[in-house]
């Protein structure tokens, strides 16, 4: 499914676009897999409603968008991605792209599929820095794969990333379909999306994978994703600001919800 020969004759442009990004560390591939195998995955991707698929546990940060971290049964092309993204030949492109020692999870906790409904929007953020499940897992990158085929500018929903050092620095990726957006995960590397006007009926969709680093030894201060909200009240910009201590007490009562969005 994953064109790696073409990722892997590109290497060394695309981990020097990955550095030199602004206004963090990113690149974003095109064609990044096969375009007629993937018109066909598309093609078998479940309608959220209808499936009763699960909404984000992100609560009053992110509106109507629905998650299914297990995908890789749904169809043989399905599998198919899902191998690819496990696979060693993957493993070692990020790594040579990157510069880090890194492997996707595979239970793909919070993320597979995402799909935004009508007026779905995700607040700015960063994210959860250590897996839930497992406290030696460093949260490294980011790897979103879009699947919005016919977008236009006018359905809003475009990739927002900022350094959270530069409040000026603001940049805008167009979630095209076939476009891979890979990205570091830093307390710096603030991102989201507005508010979407999609035609009825059609989703903001996206196969999100995280790639993870083991820790041998010193282990970084545990973070849950912390929300920056824009265009808010007082009242919800203060729970952004407190919510990692919320999340922290809420799991450890009742463990992490997400992991729920099966």
């Amino acid at each position: 499914m994953l064109r790696f020969d073409k990722l892997e004759a590109q290497i060394d442009k695309l981990s020097t676009s990955f550095v030199n990004a602004k206004p963090f560390e990113h690149v974003v591939i095109d064609d990044f897999c096969d375009e007629e195998k993937l018109i066909s995955l598309y093609n078998q991707i479940p309608d959220p409603v209808t499936e009763n698929i699960n909404k984000s546990r992100d609560y009053m940060f992110a509106k109507n968008k629905f998650e299914k971290s297990g995908f890789r049964s749904i169809s043989p092309l399905f599998e198919e991605l899902y191998d690819d993204m496990m696979s060693d030949r993957f493993r070692a492109f990020l790594h040579k792209l990157t510069g880090q020692p890194v492997f996707v999870d595979p239970a793909f906790h919070g993320g597979g599929i995402h799909q935004g409904g009508e007026g779905s929007f995700l607040d700015m953020h960063v994210d959860f820095n250590t897996h839930p499940l497992h406290d030696n897992w460093f949260r490294n990158l980011n790897i979103l794969l879009y699947l919005n085929k016919d977008w236009s500018p006018d359905y809003k929903g475009q990739l927002k990333i900022r350094h959270q050092g530069r409040p000026d620095s603001t940049t805008l990726i167009e979630p095209l379909f076939n476009r891979c957006v890979i990205m570091f995960t830093r307390g710096y590397t603030v991102h989201g999306y507005d508010a979407i006007s999609f035609p009825a009926g059609q989703y903001r969709r996206s196969i999100a994978a995280y790639a993870y680093s083991e820790l041998v030894e010193e282990k970084p201060e545990y973070r849950t994703t912390v929300w920056y909200p824009e265009d808010s009240g007082a009242a919800k910009r203060t729970i952004g600001k407190y919510w990692p201590k919320i999340v922290k007490i809420k799991n450890s009562i009742f463990g992490s919800s997400t992991a729920k969005n099966k």
